[in-house]
This record gives C-alpha cells, structure tokens and sequence, in this order.
C-alpha cells in the first residue's frame, strides 16, 4: 500500500507526514518552481485535436495542472507503459504491469502547443530528476515519461530534455524517459477529476495544489479558472 492511498483514510499533520515520508525540495536551481526556457523546438502545427501522455508521479497533480491550461480540452488519468491489458489501479500500484501513473492529454495546437505543455510540465508538474518516485510514492509506477505519439513528438521531447540538461536547470540530470506510446487505458471513475473534487485532501493539499498554484503564478498567459473535467466532457 502506498503513501497516498493510506492518506485517503487517515489525517495526518503536514508537518508529520513530511517527517514520515521524507519529502525533499525540488531539484530546480533555486528550489522552486520556475518558468523554464521555452523549447528551442515545437512539433510543426497542424489542424484538429492532439493527445499526449505524460507520467510524473501520482496522476492526481499532473491531471490537475494540464486540466487548468487554455487550449486542453481533456485530461484523463490513465496507466500507460505496461505489458497487462486494461490494468487496475491495485494492479499498477503493485508495480508488476509495469504501468505508470499517466494522464493522455487532449490538446488544440492552435492554442497551445506540445513545446509548450512539455515546458508546463517540466516546470511545475513533477521533480523529473527523481528516478523511479515522486515525493513520497516510490516504485516504477511512479516514474517520469513521456509517451510521446510519433517522431515530430519524440524529437520535441529529446531535444527539449537536452536543451534543459545543458542550461544546468536542475541540479541533476534529467530522468524523464522518452518512448512511444502503445496502449493508454484509463482509469477507475474515482480517479478522475480527484484534485477537483478533494482539494482540500491531505494529500493533494501538501504534493498536489502547490503545483497547479505554480502553473497560475508563472504561466498566467495559460491559466484557465475553469478546469477542463472529464466529468464535464462527459455529460456534453
């Protein structure tokens, strides 16, 4: 059982729960989060909807920034990665599909474009030197990747983790793994739109608002007041 799922029931001081499961500083210059260099490269622009899959820890926080950019039209929390079809949240946090935690993001590139979600991502989503963890949850599930769809993507997402790396942004290397994406599958109706509708959850209050916080204080140029739910989507 993992952190987060033991704090769906129990409450714990923040200053408790940092103590028990070791949460550090990001690794950014300056331990905070920051507006990182735009991509000195974009995927060419083109008409009609775009989806991506990033992985960056627990899907909560990730699903709650890309929910709040202008121009997302959807983010699902989902399992990508894997070997095991249409795999179970117990299964994927048992670590032995080889899942990770994703969220496939549903984009128009006429508004906001892949470079640009890679560096919101980078910038506020996750601590992606971490290999294999993010903050208190720990295992392969956990990990940091992006599954990119097809070679303009790939090239973006190298290329940008290279610009990163040699601009020294982090005090350590880049982890993030870059691979094609094969099977996204999303998960249980419970997860979706869970930082939206528990905001004030011990765990989405301590690892997961500060994030969308830091997407509002430094891409206000993207910030949208109204998430962009799955809910919603669902009942239009």
């Amino acid at each position: 059982m993992t952190v987060r799922s033991i704090l769906l029931g129990v409450t714990l001081g923040a200053g408790l729960l940092a103590g028990l499961t070791g949460v550090s500083s990001p690794l950014r210059a300056g331990n905070r989060a920051q507006a990182l260099p735009i991509s000195q490269v974009d995927v060419p622009a083109s008409q009609g909807l775009q989806t991506a899959v990033f992985a960056g820890g627990c899907f909560w926080g990730v699903q709650g920034v890309f929910q709040h950019v202008q121009g997302v039209t959807q983010a699902v929390s989902g399992y990508a990665g894997g070997t095991s079809p249409n795999p179970t949240y117990d299964q994927v946090s048992s670590g032995s599909t080889g899942h990770a935690e994703a969220v496939r993001v549903t984009f128009d590139p006429a508004r906001v474009s892949y470079a640009t979600l890679l560096r919101i991502f980078f910038s506020v989503a996750l601590d992606p030197t971490q290999v294999n963890r993010q903050g208190p949850d720990v295992g392969t599930q956990y990990r940091s990747e992006l599954f990119v769809d097809g070679p303009e993507q790939e090239r973006v997402a190298r290329e940008y983790i290279a610009q990163l790396d040699q601009a020294h942004v982090f005090t350590q290397p880049i982890a993030t793994r870059v691979d094609p994406i094969q099977a996204f599958y999303p998960a249980e109706a419970y997860h979706q739109d869970y930082l939206v509708r528990h905001p004030d959850q011990l765990y989405i209050a301590v690892h997961d608002m500060p994030k969308v916080d830091g997407l509002k204080a430094h891409f206000p140029q993207f910030w949208r007041d109204v998430p962009a739910t799955v809910s919603a989507m669902a009942a239009k």
